[in-house]
């Protein structure tokens, strides 16, 4: 018995890490409080998740599709990220007026400006509906009867929840579907930009700093929510007048040192915490390379023809860092998986979970084969994602290719409508045609990003499982992907817009003309081969992972009863909270848990294009004007990092003190930490995070625009 105590003691030692976990705010109080009082926070469960009282959970929002913003006054003002808000500064920009090079800071709201699209969504309640999701499942339905059951059950709820109000509902699966969550949600549409920074100094460091620590850039952007006179959400109108929050945070000058205690409040959007080491094998050595490999050769191709003109700069930076950011982060990833010696750790979490259940013949024989069960899919698995992969990352990161493939459900309507069927040709030409000609698309870039990736694919993908019409065009043109580019880009209208422009206003008529084009009868192979031969069949592996993951998932939960599991990131409101901490990186090097303005001036001296800022930056540090952003040895701080367990969709979360004040506006990871989306490693996984104290600065010195924080609840 002692044996088997000592046993279940390392087991859960091995799984609970300090800082590790990303917790549901409405379990709390049943879980982590006193976790977080005997790390240092002040404040209650209930000052972070209340539905009958104002907390912070009302001033946390999803910001467009994938990112954190926090109210910061109470009329409305929210603070995220530059790179969050990159997107919709870059759509309001102009070669003439370019507020991602320039910056731009509203002097008063009439000058801000209205982000059409753009959307910020608030939680209203959170409750448990796993019991309503999976009643009338029968217990001889097989598994797609159980998922169709699921589903009219999910429907049917949210449709209940947002019955008679103006309230939005969505359901999460958790624990793999173990359990299922409702989340009411009230979402805003007139959402405007108050103010970012240059480019230059948002993204300081560009991608040589990405994933990086030490970092010194001031990555935040600033909006303000516009509601009508109820405080209702409204679409955009001149007559809306600033939202009233429930919450707003108040802001702390204090700043963070060592060993303070933390906490991040965001969305964060997907970890994978409890695969298994045949999952993480599969991605160390051959998903994650593959992938990096293809970026890398894309955004070459990109960066060099930016550098040409603002024209192509403005074209193709929203893309370059959206691709830019995947690429980095898988390779941190590999490089943190690789110095945890992951594979193995998983291999032996998986061995002592199996040796804590060898006294129950029963359970032990069902996990036992449950680990084979694994490893067989991953086996059959992995060559099917490898060749989604040369779809997805090779062939579709040519956009003329992926662009060109918005018109497979328009000629999929199209036939329905020729053939005197019911179609939604109307909707989908209004949803599709907008985009055409293609925007922020330039022709030789795009003839460079296909010989590259037909060159990687020739050479690495089996011509046995290639699209058939692409192999016999390899065929037809000797290997020779020079002339089928040439082919390609100069019979091709599609990526042609002076010539489409004229096809495209009227589509019906000119469909047989876009049908018959190169490009078009390549595209349509392409997805045709992988819609049929793979697609399917990594669904049906997916699917098959899944069930694996969920009974594993259950047998975890039932069976290490002294373990508190945190559910897998998926999109959906959650706390995480550590402490300001240094780490050890490389061998030899020690990294300090902040930085400052002088780290930022010192980078700029070495000439590199990615640490250009405006001479005015500059001036302003050569005064030493840093007034009450000052830290105490006069030092205006830039970032700081902690242990607090993040990931892609914390981005714009407020980090906040013990006392639930904001510090600081999460914006990255250290490289090596990016692998604690696979799994957390507490010595050296670090969120980084802009000092508030820099923020303000910027707002207040370098901008001008210092009438802002009187709508801030400010405490010195």
């Amino acid at each position: 018995m002692k044996s088997k105590l000592v046993l279940v003691l390392m087991f859960v030692a091995y799984l609970v890490k300090a800082d590790e976990g990303m917790w549901m705010p409405q379990l709390i109080d049943a879980l982590n409080i006193k976790d977080m009082k005997k790390n240092g926070f002040k404040l209650t469960a209930k000052d972070i998740y209340d539905i009958n009282k104002a907390s912070m959970k009302d001033a946390v929002m999803i910001f467009g599709g994938g990112c954190t913003a926090e109210v910061i006054s109470n009329k409305g003002l929210i603070l995220t990220n530059h790179h969050c808000g990159f997107s919709s500064i870059a759509g309001l920009s102009t070669v003439e007026k370019d507020y991602l090079k320039n910056g731009f800071f509203a002097m008063n709201q009439n000058e801000e400006i209205s982000c059409k699209g753009l959307t910020v969504t608030f939680i209203k309640r959170i409750e448990d509906v796993t019991t309503k999701v999976t009643e009338n499942i029968g217990a001889n339905f097989s598994e797609q009867q159980k998922d169709s059951t699921i589903q009219v059950n999910v429907k049917n709820l949210e449709a209940i929840a947002k019955k008679g109000n103006h309230y939005d509902a969505f359901i999460r699966p958790f624990y793999y579907g173990n359990e299922y969550y409702l989340f009411v949600t009230e979402v805003f549409k007139d959402v405007r930009l108050v103010g970012a920074p240059p480019e230059s100094i948002g993204k300081f460091g560009g991608e040589t700093d990405n994933w990086v620590w030490p970092r010194h850039n001031a990555d935040f952007s600033m909006f303000r929510i516009y509601a009508d006179k109820d405080n209702k959400p409204s679409e955009y109108n001149t007559e809306n007048v600033p939202y009233k929050p429930q919450y707003s945070f108040p802001i702390s000058l204090q700043g963070a040192e060592k060993g303070d205690f933390t906490m991040v409040y965001g969305f964060p959007g997907r970890t994978q915490e409890y695969l298994t080491s045949y999952a993480v094998e599969l991605l160390v050595d051959q998903q994650d390379p593959v992938r990096v490999m293809l970026r890398k050769k894309r955004l070459e191709i990109m960066e060099e023809d930016m550098k040409k003109n603002d024209t192509l700069r403005l074209m193709y930076v929203n893309r370059y860092a959206g691709v830019a950011n995947a690429y980095k982060k898988w390779s941190g990833e590999m490089l943190g998986l690789k110095k945890s010696d992951a594979i193995n750790k998983k291999k032996k979490n998986e061995a002592d979970f199996l040796k804590l259940l060898e006294t129950d013949k029963v359970k032990s024989e069902k996990y036992s084969n449950l680990f084979k069960e694994f490893e067989k899919t991953y086996a059959d698995y992995a060559s099917l994602s490898k060749q989604y992969d040369y779809f997805t990352e090779c062939l579709l990161g040519i956009d003329g290719i992926r662009m060109t493939g918005s018109f497979m459900s328009i000629f999929a309507e199209l036939k329905k409508k020729q053939a005197g069927k019911e179609n939604k040709l109307v909707d989908v030409l209004k949803k599709t045609v907008p985009a055409i000609p293609f925007k922020n698309f330039n022709k030789e870039t795009d003839r460079k990003l296909f010989k590259a990736m037909m060159d990687i694919y020739m050479k690495d993908v089996d011509r046995t499982i290639m699209p058939n019409y692409l192999d016999s065009l390899f065929t037809a043109f000797k290997n020779n992907t020079s002339d089928l580019t040439n082919y390609i880009y100069s019979s091709s209208v599609l990526i042609d817009n002076t010539k489409a422009k004229p096809i495209f206003e009227d589509f019906e008529k000119n469909a047989s003309i876009v049908e018959k084009d190169p490009l078009y009868i390549l595209t349509a192979a392409i997805y045709s081969h992988y819609q049929k031969t793979v697609i399917p069949q990594m669904s049906y592996y997916d699917k098959q992972i899944n069930q694996l993951q969920q009974e594993y998932m259950l047998g975890l939960k039932e069976n290490v009863k002294d373990k508190k599991f945190y559910p897998d990131a998926n999109g959906t409101l959650r706390v995480a909270f550590g402490k300001v901490s240094d780490y050890d990186g490389k061998d030899g090097i020690h990294y300090l848990h902040y930085t400052t303005m002088d780290g930022l001036v010192e980078k700029n001296k070495t000439g590199e294009e990615d640490f250009y800022v405006k001479p005015r930056l500059l001036d302003l540090y050569a005064k030493k004007d840093f007034g009450q952003y000052a830290d105490k040895n006069g030092k205006l701080r830039t970032c700081f990092i902690g242990s607090n367990h993040t990931t892609g969709g914390n981005s714009g979360s407020p980090v906040l003190n013990a006392k639930g004040q904001l510090i600081g506006t999460n914006f990255d990871r250290n490289w090596e930490g990016t692998m604690s989306d696979i799994m957390y490693n507490g010595s050296f996984c670090r969120n980084i995070t802009l000092d508030v104290r820099f923020t303000l600065w910027m707002v207040d010195k370098y901008a001008g625009a210092g009438y802002l924080l009187n709508e801030m609840k400010i405490i010195k």
